[in-house]
């Protein structure tokens, strides 16, 4: 209840008739007459009727005390007991909070943001924003129910506008420990076939109870390398790369028992592989019309290095024409097929035919070049079907097709087999849709018997014109016609010989876009996008495995014809393992040193300065075995929180109310005041009278 003064005049008459007053009171007072003092009384009732004096009164309503309860639901909570405990903490600290009606809770639950690049746990940012539009005289107090990993907290240990304890409830154990791998560095790309260099280290958080691990390192699936690392310590490495495209290095050791999560124990990276100059050697048997076809098309390529010789003529051809004017650069059969045979990616034989050229222990070598990971592509017309048939040399053991002597010389339209229209190189060959394709015709393939490998294009009733092979480490191709050229000269519309003939050599030369049994997995933001390629029906349900080491079944449906995908949305960061049948992918999800991803153990220091800072505690709720730990009570305090608890968590309870009214009462409004001049005026004029 206040009184304030309202004037019903101006502070000037007022000031003249107060003067006036006193003057008047004051020369009757000395002249001792009678009525004096009831004269000054009334004289001072009427300035203080002219000043107006109003008693005023509010009605408020109380407010409650906001707490805010700030749950970390992010990765690093999902590790052992942690996600329980969490669940557990805060049903019972809500139902204490619940025992005070003047309390109103705040509940934040705080996830891995999936738009950010780094994933890290922001409590702090979440809290404030939670209570934005919360008077910071209401508040009273917060709660972290949190493992410690936090990424946001305040570098001064305070928060403006926050004067409220500030408590911490820690999941997890205390003493735990974790080991982890990462890259030192690592390259982006790499040249095929030369030295590349990388580091990696052993990171330990926490009392690690072991020494050094032993490192596997495997290169597309294939281990390269074991070593011993001492955490601490970066480790080099140097190793090449096999293959153009992505080529995947990957890091893992053995988990230790009891740590914390074994999701850190591998690491992975793409690397591209960039082939620097692809040596390819063409060697037409004899000029035909298709010779420049191949020549052409890998002449085009900066990337390849062509090595090309034609057999103008045979040594049992003899008709007089001098050698030099046959030849800028004698054949160097020696230097091509046995001193520098591993030099080259791809050899193509373009209608050669054995005839003496080549010593008959060359192609043994040749064939042992592909055991050994070459690539080698026959290209065959008329003379693969003869007795000079390279068929009949020891290339045979290699060759997925021999000749049964006879050509098929009937017209046809290359027509994809049911494997081609499920295998990368010929898969949506552009015409291939249609009935007949939308392409020229060809008119002669080589008869051969039923071929070993993969039989992608046919032709005439169904006979193998393009076969597919694995032999050893290496590869094998066998086009068995001679007329791909039509194609490239644009009878009857002509073909899409530069999509076939490239993808022929990228398959030979082992690019991993065009195996036909693979399994790959990228990441597109927080969308896992798996891609399953197959000539098989189906390929059968594929499991995934997440960072936090759960597994879930993962379906893979039809996409084209023998490829199957599936997409998956994950807010977890980290490496992801599919599998599916004999074959594994990985991928990483989120920044390889995200902060969510590289610290697990959990920890009281990250908020023990801030609760110190706010008279606030820092509890644990496990303890070393695994028992749940009493929580501390709550302890509400009028008034600032001055002393710090560890046995009990303060709540400073506001008392703030809102404005719902005010009521105001002129003192000398109506007839209460006009009743006292009165009275006071009558015994003045009563005692004079006397």
């Amino acid at each position: 209840m206040t009184v304030t003064l309202s004037p019903l005049l101006g502070p000037f008459a007022l000031a003249l008739l107060g003067s006036l007053a006193v003057l008047i009171a004051g020369f009757s007072l000395w002249r001792g007459m009678r009525g004096a003092v009831l004269r000054a009384l009334a004289l001072a009732l009427l300035m203080l009727a002219l000043l107006n004096p109003v008693v005023s009164s509010e009605e408020r309503e109380p407010l409650s005390t906001v707490v805010a309860v700030v749950v970390d639901r992010s990765q690093s909570q999902q590790n052992g007991e942690r996600t329980a405990t969490t669940d557990a903490a805060l049903a019972t600290l809500k139902s204490r909070l619940a025992a005070y009606p003047d309390i109103d809770v705040r509940e934040v639950s705080v996830t891995n943001d999936e738009t950010e690049e780094r994933p890290s746990t922001r409590m702090f940012s979440a809290f404030t924003s939670a209570l934005s539009d919360v008077p910071s005289a209401r508040i009273g107090g917060a709660f972290f129910i949190t493992d410690g990993q936090i990424h946001d907290i305040p570098a001064s240990s305070s928060l403006p506008g926050f004067d409220a304890p500030l408590h911490g409830l820690i999941t997890g154990r205390p003493a735990e420990f974790d080991r982890r791998i990462e890259f030192a560095s690592a390259p982006r790309f790499g040249i095929v076939g030369q030295d590349s260099q990388l580091s990696f280290r052993l990171i330990d958080d926490g009392p690690v109870p072991q020494g050094p691990s032993d490192v596997i390192i495997t290169l597309n699936g294939d281990e390269i390398a074991r070593q011993s690392a001492v955490p601490g310590a970066d480790v080099p490495l140097s190793f090449r790369l096999p293959r153009g495209g992505n080529n995947i290095v990957e890091l893992s050791f053995a988990p230790i028992a009891g740590e914390v999560s074994t999701a850190n124990n591998r690491a992975v990276q793409v690397i591209d592989g960039i082939r620097q100059n692809l040596r390819v050697l063409l060697v037409s048997g004899e000029p035909h019309s298709g010779e420049r076809t191949w020549r052409n098309l890998l002449k085009s390529d900066a990337a390849v290095d062509l090595v090309h010789f034609t057999i103008l003529r045979p040594p049992e051809k003899q008709d007089g024409t001098p050698i030099n004017e046959l030849s800028l650069i004698a054949f160097p059969t020696q230097e091509l097929f046995i001193d520098k045979i591993d030099e080259f990616d791809l050899i193509i034989f373009d209608r050669y035919q054995h005839r003496g050229v080549l010593p008959i222990v060359y192609y043994d070598n040749i064939a042992q070049y592909v055991q050994r990971g070459g690539a080698l592509l026959i290209a065959a017309g008329p003379e693969h079907a003869g007795e000079d048939s390279v068929a009949l040399t020891p290339l045979s053991s290699i060759l997925p097709a021999s000749p049964t002597g006879l050509m098929n010389d009937a017209p046809f339209y290359p027509r994809l087999s049911e494997d081609g229209k499920k295998h990368p190189v010929t898969r949506g060959l552009e015409g291939s849709q249609s009935e007949p394709p939308k392409w020229g015709r060809w008119f002669r393939t080589v008869d051969v018997d039923s071929p070993k490998g993969t039989t992608v294009m046919e032709g005439a009733n169904g006979k193998p014109l393009l076969v597919l092979d694995r032999v050893g480490e290496g590869r094998v191709a066998m086009l068995l016609s001679d007329q791909g050229w039509l194609w490239a000269r644009g009878f009857e519309g002509g073909g899409p010989h530069a999509s076939l003939y490239r993808r022929m050599a990228h398959w030979l030369m082992k690019e991993p876009a065009l195996e036909e049994e693979a399994l790959t997995a990228r990441a597109f933001g927080r969308t896992l996008e798996v891609t399953r390629q197959t000539l098989k029906d189906a390929p059968g349900e594929a499991t995934l495995t997440l960072p936090s080491g759960e597994t879930q079944p993962l379906t893979l449906n039809p996409d084209a014809p023998g490829q199957f995908k599936a997409e998956v949305a994950t807010t977890q960061t980290g490496l992801f393992e599919i599998k599916n049948g004999d074959l594994s992918a990985l991928v990483h999800v989120g920044a390889v040193d995200a902060p969510e991803f590289k610290a697990t153990v959990s920890t009281t220091d990250t908020l023990a300065p801030m609760a110190k800072a706010t008279k606030g505690t820092v509890h644990r709720l496990l303890a070393s075995d695994g028992s749940a730990t009493a929580m501390p009570q709550i302890l509400p305090v009028n008034g600032t929180v001055r002393v710090q608890d560890d046995q009990r968590m303060a709540v400073r309870m506001t008392n703030e109310s809102v404005l719902k009214g005010i009521n105001s009462l002129p003192l000398f409004a109506g007839f209460a005041g006009v009743a006292a001049l009165l009275l006071l005026i009558s015994a003045t004029w009563y005692r004079e009278g006397r």
